[in-house]
């Protein structure tokens, strides 16, 4: 325990005679301990030193009997001694007893001394300790060593005490932290909230600027990104609607006008008029399922069909096509390649991307209508390139040419061929496939449209003897 460690610190210097008076004032300073030595070498027990730091109404004055005591309690416990005394003050008539029996004789000392006894019953209790130490001289002292205990009722009051004030602090605190977060915390929230429900009624205009913890922000920051790209959908929608619409109003308009020609007028039903109908109806027919496609594309209902197929076959078969138009209109399209190239993909929906991308090509072809296609190898990737040298594109609007009917000139016109959603099925093919595809393009000379597949087999083309 403590007052016994404080003890020995005291004996050791009693032992070693070292600044003896210094080491028990600092002890009994720093630990509210009242310390006294006696000379147990002489029967009177003397007073050696003495050192009350102790609550003054708690200190013991030890009389002879009582200090015999205790050292015959450590005598017959090895030299140590250790106990609990209740304090209790003599009445007037025990003072000037012991005043008599003591042989003091001044009246002025009857109710200044104190007397404090171990049967006594109060609520003040102290700690004694008592310790024999042996001295280098072969003598004794015996040193008592003396703590006041807090009453336990009195510690359970004042916690009791303490904890209500706690508790009516932190009370006061709770309110205070829940009005400061209700206005930092609830208030943008609910500010967050009412601008949320407005823009799930398409109110675009709304703005999210509600602020506070950092958190708050970026969800208003996400919220006005939301907003910006919910606008921009819904206006591309808009602009899809009316460019179906076109789309598929015109060649019903060319089926109704030639049919009713052919119907009123007398000599009007010629193989030219019927090829007419016939065309107009395929290109109603491929706008439909260009749309289904589409969908079904973007929405993951169809999933590439892969197999092993020569790419370079498949892009000479895709020519064939064009042999025709070739000799009609003047076009002037051609294929590049060194070697034969097999990749691992589905044949049908790669060869209707070469297809889509050579009739955009020609829809944006120049004056010379001519169109490229390339095929290279490098690093185990083949690489498609249609290039074509029309108006090109201007360079803020690439990111935007891969859009259902975007237009650059924002002008809707009819192609040559094709329905107006060639690149956005080229783009949801190959984003199926995982494959890398791009797109250059420079003012005035025109664009390349790129794709990368990797190649699981390459074969040189035999030369030519």
């Amino acid at each position: 325990m403590q007052v016994e460690k404080n003890a020995s610190i005291i004996s050791k210097s009693i032992q070693q005679n070292k600044n003896v008076q210094g080491t028990i004032e600092n002890v009994a300073s720093d630990n509210s301990l009242s310390v006294y030595v006696y000379d147990s070498s002489s029967a009177l027990f003397e007073l050696m030193y003495d050192c009350e730091y102790d609550n003054p109404a708690t200190a013991l004055d030890f009389e002879y009997h009582e200090v015999y005591s205790y050292y015959k309690s450590a005598v017959e416990n090895s030299g140590k001694y250790m106990c609990v005394t209740n304090k209790r003050e003599k009445s007037r008539a025990e003072q000037r007893f012991d005043i008599i029996i003591n042989g003091f004789s001044s009246p002025d000392t009857i109710g200044a001394e104190r007397h404090y006894s171990g049967n006594g019953s109060s609520d003040v209790q102290n700690m004694v300790y008592a310790d024999i130490i042996e001295l280098r001289d072969s003598s004794e002292c015996f040193l008592i060593v003396t703590s006041s205990i807090t009453p336990l009722s009195n510690t359970v009051e004042i916690i009791k005490e303490q904890m209500f004030i706690v508790s009516i602090v932190f009370i006061i605190l709770a309110v205070i932290l829940s009005i400061y977060v209700t206005r930092k915390i609830a208030r943008p929230i609910s500010k967050t909230n009412s601008a949320a429900k407005k823009l799930a009624k398409k109110d675009y205009d709304v703005e999210f600027d509600a602020t506070g913890y950092l958190e708050v922000e970026e969800l208003n920051d996400t919220l006005n990104y939301a907003k910006t790209e919910l606008a921009a959908t819904e206006k591309l929608q808009k602009e899809l609607i009316a460019n179906i619409s076109h789309d598929l109003r015109t060649p019903l308009t060319m089926i109704t006008g030639y049919g009713e020609v052919m119907r009123d007028l007398p000599g009007e039903n010629t193989p030219e008029n019927i090829q007419i109908i016939i065309d107009e109806a395929t290109r109603l027919s491929s706008l439909v399922n260009d749309l289904l496609d589409l969908s079904k594309l973007q929405s993951g209902t169809i999933q590439p069909e892969k197999t092993r197929f020569c790419l370079t076959d498949s892009v000479k078969d895709i020519f064939e096509r064009y042999s025709k138009l070739k000799e009609q209109d003047g076009y002037n399209i051609t294929f590049e390649s060194n070697e034969n190239v097999w990749v691992f993909a589905d044949e049908l929906k790669i060869s209707q991307v070469i297809y889509n991308l050579v009739n955009n090509a020609i829809n944006h072809a120049g004056d010379d209508k001519t169109v490229v296609v390339t095929q290279s190898v490098i690093d185990k990737k083949v690489k498609i390139e249609v290039t074509d040298n029309g108006e090109g594109i201007p360079a803020d609007k690439l990111e935007y040419i891969w859009d259902r009917y975007y237009k650059v000139d924002k002008q809707h016109k009819r192609g040559v061929i094709g329905t107006g959603l060639g690149l956005s099925i080229v783009k949801s093919i190959l984003d199926s496939h995982g494959a890398h595809y791009g797109v250059r393009s420079t003012l005035g000379k025109g664009s390349t449209f790129w794709f990368e597949l990797d190649a699981v087999s390459v074969k040189k083309k035999p030369k030519d003897k």
